[in-house]
């Protein structure tokens, strides 16, 4: 499902009828400076294709997770997210899963939390019948419990991924007061930016972002992390958490599990 689509699906979750129910803290400061010594730091070279794809989340690397390449119209280009403000640009593609600044190359994968296998079924018409609208609302929302993260995985030349991570960083103090987002001609007012914090790479930076659109509001998480030359950033939702008020958490297995592959 498209981005555009899912968060359209989350802004609307909790206004499910009754008829409907039955049939997006800071890291680790690095010094841009030599080394003790004062040595130059090595040029660091963007990964090559074939090595970017080695160090990207794939099948397999998560247990209870499934890792998919977008189909067509999963995922945004970087080319249909801008902001109406400059600085804040940054976080607007972050925020809409898409790679950050100007990298040598990317991937993009799908990656989707598996719903426990006895909560993927609605009740029955008869079991409906006999439930309350606050249980058939629970019974729907189980099926939909679970955090799906679009993840962009880049690769820069030189101090690139360094410069993207600090202008994450500048953009999260400066667009505090909100911003809009467009994506493929679509428009979210992001009105909060709250730091949470992640863990992996050489700099890593978290936050939850509230934004509204035709005035319903919904929390994205949005992760990003650094290895070298190389960044992984996560936007994610939860269907069921939004449309139920309830607080859900980054997807740290993913965040962890992606981690640990970068170099």
């Amino acid at each position: 499902m498209r981005a555009s689509a899912v968060r359209r699906t989350v802004m609307t979750a909790s206004a499910v009828s009754l008829v409907v129910l039955v049939a997006a803290c800071g890291g680790t400061e690095q010094s841009g400076g030599g080394d003790s010594e004062g040595k130059a730091k090595p040029v660091v070279k963007a990964l090559s294709a074939a090595e970017l794809g080695k160090v990207v989340l794939g099948p397999g690397d998560i247990d209870g997770h499934k890792v998919e390449q977008p189909k067509k119209g999963d995922a945004y280009e970087a080319g249909d997210v801008s902001a109406d403000k400059a600085d804040c640009e940054p976080l607007a593609q972050a925020f809409s899963g898409v790679p950050v600044g100007a990298p040598a190359r990317s991937e993009q994968r799908v990656v989707s939390e598996e719903i426990d296998k006895d909560k993927q079924e609605m009740p029955s018409v008869e079991e409906l019948a006999e439930m309350s609208e606050e249980e058939v609302q629970e019974a729907t929302f189980a099926t939909m419990d679970a955090t799906k993260t679009m993840l962009s995985v880049s690769s820069y030349d030189g101090a690139g991924a360094e410069k993207t991570v600090a202008a994450l960083r500048t953009a999260a103090k400066k667009c505090a007061g909100g911003f809009t987002v467009t994506a493929d001609g679509e428009k979210q007012r992001v009105t909060k930016i709250v730091a949470d914090q992640v863990a992996g790479g050489d700099e890593n930076l978290a936050w939850t972002v509230t934004a509204t659109s035709d005035g319903t509001s919904a929390e994205t998480k949005v992760s990003v992390v650094r290895k070298g030359g190389t960044l992984a950033g996560f936007a994610s939702w939860n269907i069921a958490a939004v449309g139920a008020g309830k607080k859900y958490d980054q997807p740290t297995e993913v965040i962890d599990a992606q981690a640990a592959k970068l170099r």
